[in-house]
């Protein structure tokens, strides 16, 4: 089998974008641009797979480490000067190399493939990914001779009146013979208004030299947008969460209304589980079966169990268990762990703490660096006391503790297996088990204090 080889072409600025970001790692769905490209092109069997950087390299080269090399772009004087940076990485070696923009997210590994093989097939030197687009005003024209090979790329300012009728357009991305694609880059001059390498003139030095030049055309427009400005951003983040949303659905998952159902690249989601209008699943999320997610909750780098359901409340970084109900109007902060069947309700707070099993916080509580056992039960408005102004400290309660309503517990404390806490203590020492805690001042009750208050009215 030929060799294969990838150019991902992400040393622009991207000026239009009118950010402090670097274009190709704007996310879309919650995922860099240039990660998109990346990921589709590593199911292709290339050999190597080199990006070339130049506007922000260093932050490039974070988010993609080890997955490729690295060919550096310093001045950005045009696409084919880009592709020729990868020369010490790629030059004199056989076999197949596809060019790719680093801007282009929606391209997916089955039509690149489709690419390389449609240029082996053709014996193509060189072969040009296409598309027809709805409206062409802007792109290079693709103008094919009899046998349908390429006959020249017209950019559209260049083109005449019957050519701007074209309505197949070049994408930007191509295959080449490496070999020749080497050769033919040393050719390439910057003669133009622009004083630029444009890689569409090694096409003309591949015709002019005898090589075949072919064209591939994608199977759909939309798969082929390059991201240049916040409006093609926010396009290309509409087209992939539909293509994420039909993913799940076909996997059987019932997204109620996926034009606002928000999933990130990375999420994986169960069979028979329901996602509602309205949420956001961000991140690395696992969601189990038959779950019940929304309407209208955030969800983020969580993993949560089979039959869980999450209504109108905000789980981040946390590990939720099966048969667990959250909200509405809770919020899971980041390190917690929610074992199966408890119940959090609306006005909960859970941060960096574990509920064992069973264990219920049903409304208007605080649970900040808690390790809370199994069958507990934390009244309304139940707060572990974590923060000294310096330290946070733990509160430990322990299997089946039962924390009455209005209950402070000043962290460190332990309440100790099946203890009771009254309703209305502010608890300062440990609680052993099976013990009642009262820690409240005795009622007094003031015969006709109010009618002695200054100025009431005698009755």
């Amino acid at each position: 089998m030929m060799k294969r080889y990838a150019v991902i072409l992400a040393a622009g600025q991207g000026t239009r974008m009118k950010s402090k970001w670097y274009k190709v790692l704007h996310p879309v769905c919650g995922k860099p641009m240039v990660q998109h490209v990346i990921d589709q092109v590593s199911k292709l069997g290339v050999e190597k797979t080199i990006a070339v950087v130049g506007f922000g390299a260093e932050q490039v080269k974070e988010q993609l480490g080890t997955q490729c090399e690295y060919a550096l772009q310093e001045e950005q004087l045009g696409t084919a000067h880009a592709v020729m940076q990868a020369a010490p990485h790629l030059r004199g070696l056989e076999g197949v190399t596809i060019v790719v923009c680093g801007d282009t997210p929606l391209i997916t590994a089955e039509t690149m493939e489709a690419l390389i093989r449609h240029h082996m097939a053709a014996q193509a030197k060189a072969t040009v990914l296409t598309a027809i687009a709805d409206d062409p005003a802007g792109y290079g024209r693709i103008v094919r001779n009899e046998a349908g090979h390429v006959e020249k790329i017209v950019e559209h300012k260049d083109a005449n009146e019957q050519e701007r009728t074209i309505r197949e357009i070049n994408t930007g991305t191509y295959c080449f013979d490496n070999q020749t694609l080497f050769q033919a880059l040393t050719k390439v001059t910057n003669h133009n208004a622009q004083g630029e390498y444009y890689l569409t003139d090694v096409i003309e030095i591949i015709k002019a030299d005898g090589g075949v030049v072919s064209a591939y055309q994608a199977p759909s427009f939309e798969e082929t947008i390059g991201v240049n400005d916040r409006i093609a951003l926010a396009e290309a983040e509409r087209i992939m969460r539909g293509r994420i949303c039909r993913q799940h659905m076909k996997n059987g998952v019932t997204i109620i209304d996926p034009a606002s159902t928000y999933i990130s690249a990375e999420t994986v989601i169960g069979r028979d589980t329901v996602i509602y209008p309205g949420t956001v699943i961000e991140g690395e999320t696992v969601i189990g079966e038959d779950c019940t997610i929304g309407p209208h909750s955030e969800i983020k780098n969580c993993r949560i169990g089979d039959r869980t359901s999450i209504r109108h409340s905000v789980a981040h970084d946390s590990e939720i268990g099966s048969d667990v109900m959250i909200g509405p109007f809770a919020h899971i902060r980041p390190l917690s762990k929610i074992d199966d069947e408890v119940r959090i309700g609306n006005f909960v707070e859970v941060k960096k703490s574990t509920l064992g099993k069973g264990s219920k916080a049903s409304h208007l509580s605080y649970i900040g660096d808690a390790e809370v056992g199994a069958d507990v039960n934390l009244g309304c408005g139940s707060i572990t006391v974590n923060y000294d102004g310096v330290h946070k400290h733990l509160t430990k309660i322990e299997d089946g503790a039962f924390i009455g309503c209005n209950a402070n517990l000043i962290a460190p404390v332990t309440i100790g297996q099946g203890a009771y806490v009254a309703a209305g203590s502010t608890i300062t020492d440990d609680v052993p088990g099976h013990a009642l805690a009262i820690a409240r001042a005795r009622q007094v009750n003031k015969e006709n204090y109010v009618d002695r208050l200054p100025g009431k009215k005698k009755s």
